[in-house]
């Protein structure tokens, strides 16, 4: 019996990135006490009045199948909120409510690419991302950002790069990065997709983690909502990681074309989870701040942490829970580091290479630990890195 070529070629067998992550973790079982900044996860949990808002409407009977595309009440919430912030007229009919931002990224591939279409996207990426295209039936390709340009992306080398393509996936605040896309390059970015008749997948998941600059959906640009399908979460605006609610906003005919695929995958979100997810859309700036604060504020301890020294360069830190980290000056890739550093000082970070190719050299660090630990072992990693650039330089 054989298996499907789209399946076995998700990840083409070149493991997902993640080896480090998952060596930390057997270490951590075997009573070794690492200090883990890998995964995006909060070091807080679900605040306690959303998840009493998920329980009393569980309590009052929301348990059985909800409406496919959402519940009215979440949709209107969520275009209003799009609305608000981007000035676009946007509505429920406009809104699919999806079991978190991956399962969105996924349909919104899938309404756009054919199998055989090229789907566009962005080096360093997400570990998922590739995949996903893949999934969909379609050609993943990637176009390198870089270091030396603050990995904000190249407009012509993506209109170089488009041929075949029906898609480019971005995503700013970035994850891995830490960069937010200015507005100059999201500009060139619409231009080149109205130019190539492209679809914009604009994952905006980190949209609340803003410390420097503003955020720019692409959606609100000229002549851009039409092409435009953004991908939302509850996940890190409101620490609902586990909680699994995000949507896709885009152009009502295409969001009538997700609801039947929705229909025939995922048959919806549950119901109490949609209410809470409108519970804590609807709570205020200050729930969302609270949520955002300790990533500000350990955003700036690292700004502080890495002024003080010369080894370890900071790509901007304009947004997201992540510093990007060149240790090139240890003569090191970002993987040997990694490894270096869980096995010499247990600290734990993904290796810009488990992200493309184009962050060769860097390592990723998540700010998802309290601020004392976090400061302590970012100044232990300047440390650790130090030493191996001495050590290179003696060679």
């Amino acid at each position: 019996m054989k298996l499907s070529r789209r399946i076995k070629q998700l990840t083409r067998g070149d493991g997902d990135g993640w080896d480090v992550f998952y060596r930390a973790r057997r270490m951590i079982t075997e009573g070794l006490a690492v200090t883990e900044l890998t995964i995006g996860e909060h070091d807080i949990r679900t605040d306690p009045s959303i998840l009493r808002a998920m329980n009393q409407s569980a309590r009052q009977g929301h348990t059985g199948y909800a409406l496919v595309p959402g519940t009215d009440l979440l949709r209107d919430t969520v275009a209003a909120r799009v609305q608000t912030r981007t000035g676009v007229p946007t509505t429920r009919n406009n809104v699919l409510i999806t079991p978190g931002g991956q399962s969105a990224l996924f349909a919104a591939h899938m309404a756009v690419c054919d199998p055989g279409d090229v789907g566009l996207y962005l080096d360093p990426y997400y570990a998922t991302y590739p995949g996903t295209i893949r999934g969909a039936g379609a050609i993943d390709r990637t176009v390198q950002t870089t270091a030396k340009a603050a990995f904000q992306p190249d407009p012509q080398q993506i209109e170089a790069a488009s041929d075949g393509a029906v898609s480019l996936l971005i995503n700013t605040p970035n994850n891995p990065t830490g960069v937010v896309y200015s507005r100059q390059t999201l500009e060139g970015l619409a231009d080149v997709c109205r130019k190539r008749d492209l679809w914009l997948i604009s994952d905006e998941v980190y949209d609340t983690q803003v410390w420097d600059g503003a955020h720019i959906s692409p959606r609100s640009l000229p002549d851009m909502a039409d092409r435009t399908l953004v991908v939302g979460s509850m996940s890190k605006s409101h620490a609902m990681t586990g909680s699994r609610c995000g949507w896709v906003v885009g152009p009502e005919k295409v969001i009538s074309y997700l609801i039947t695929l929705a229909t025939h995958t995922t048959y919806g979100v549950p119901g109490f989870v949609q209410d809470a997810a409108h519970f804590a859309l609807t709570a205020g700036d200050e729930l969302e701040n609270s949520i955002a604060s300790p990533f500000r504020r350990r955003r700036t301890l690292a700004v502080e942490i890495l002024s003080a020294q010369t080894t370890v360069g900071l790509v901007p830190a304009q947004g997201a829970m992540y510093l990007m980290l060149d240790v090139r000056a240890t003569g090191l890739s970002g993987l040997e580091f990694a490894n270096a550093l869980l096995d010499k000082r247990r600290i734990a970070v993904m290796p810009g290479e488990s992200f493309g190719t184009a962050a060769k050299g860097h390592i990723r660090v998540a700010m998802t630990i309290e601020d004392v630990r976090f400061a302590s072992a970012l100044k232990t990693i300047c440390d650790f890195a130090k030493e191996l650039a001495d050590q290179n330089a003696a060679e």
